[in-house]
């Protein structure tokens, strides 16, 4: 489908887009009908912060139709943990109100393009692809099909959707102990919490830009987060999240359980599901009525299980997609 006459697609110009960004996002969500929202608090947080593997001013475009705002893409890139790729993972929304046009198929293509200049800059010494995420069924899943891309892996988000039965939650293993999060220990966190993510599918930034990105979030409340430390090393924890833009706007009181870990020297010892036990109980005191978390359909720690043991069952379905990409080399 061709892009609609005079539809232009501009460099993202710095915080003042911010405000159409969420409109657009929050737009295709409710169209999707997605429980999620977003917030220009929340994005400025994540836009101010420039890494190597993404800077708003490189990465992110936003697409025009007669003086309005009708869409918006960008992209992030990771090394897979696997070392086949360096994938350049690409994300877009479209107003609703605009919806099979062509804006979509343009934006993909310009995101493409934007992608394989950059790997042609950066030359890596490992294969190149594109790659995304969709909710099974929706528009975008559908564009990504039609555009060649296969589906790679299976994630899905998962609600426990009741805290009022929760029994008493398990005490940590011998020799572990909850302390209080303090600033200074932020990097020691997040250094664990990447680790412990190493021997999953995919990739992810690790740098201190990243971790600034979380912290800065306005919904960020390190006094939710529970972590484990054995003597001066962290051994697992869960970061527990509530977002209180969304559960406004989608009348809910639910709690995130947004990254549950666990390092390897401590796995098969019962301290996930202590945590994920304490996790619920901590949510239901602070008011909420739900829980949330997410998970990949293939986590080799076996964490599909240990949330269904848990009371989560799968509430959304989504699809990791990728596309090997040429360049010049």
């Amino acid at each position: 489908m061709n892009a609609p006459a005079g539809l232009t697609i501009r460099p993202y110009a710095g915080e003042k887009d911010l405000g159409e960004i969420v409109r657009l996002l929050n737009a295709e969500y409710a169209a999707d009908g997605i429980q999620a929202r977003r917030s220009v608090e929340g994005e400025t947080a994540w836009y101010a912060h420039r890494s190597e593997q993404f800077d708003a001013a490189r990465d992110v475009v936003l697409a025009e139709l007669g003086g309005a705002v009708v869409g918006v893409a960008g992209q992030d890139w990771v090394d897979t943990r696997d070392g086949q790729f360096r994938e350049y993972r690409l994300w877009g929304a479209v107003d609703p109100v605009h919806h099979r046009r062509g804006i979509g198929t343009a934006l993909l293509a310009d995101n493409e393009r934007r992608a394989r200049g950059l790997a042609a800059a950066q030359f890596p010494e490992r294969p190149v692809a594109v790659a995304s995420f969709a909710a099974d069924g929706r528009p975008a899943a559908r564009l990504l099909d039609l555009a060649g891309y296969t589906a790679t892996r299976w994630f899905f988000d998962m609600v426990r959707p009741t805290l009022e039965d929760l029994g008493e939650p398990d005490g940590l293993p011998a020799g572990l102990e909850l302390r209080p999060v303090t600033s200074d220990q932020h990097l020691t966190i997040w250094r664990a919490n990447r680790e412990a993510f190493r021997d999953h599918w995919g990739g992810s930034d690790e740098s201190e830009e990243q971790m600034q990105r979380i912290l800065d979030e306005p919904d960020t409340d390190t006094d939710l987060w529970l972590i484990a430390w054995d003597g001066d090393q962290v051994a697992g924890g869960v970061w527990n999240a509530i977002y209180a833009v969304a559960n406004e706007e989608l009348g809910l009181r639910r709690g995130w359980l947004d990254s549950v870990f666990t390092r390897r020297a401590w796995r098969r010892r019962g301290l996930a599901r202590a945590l994920i036990g304490q996790s619920l109980v901590l949510l239901r005191d602070r008011g909420m009525t739900s829980a949330a978390l997410g998970v990949d359909g293939d986590n080799p720690t076996g964490a599909l299980g240990l949330y269904e043991a848990a009371g989560f069952k799968i509430h959304e379905c989504y699809t990791a997609f990728r596309k090997p990409m040429e360049i010049d080399r």
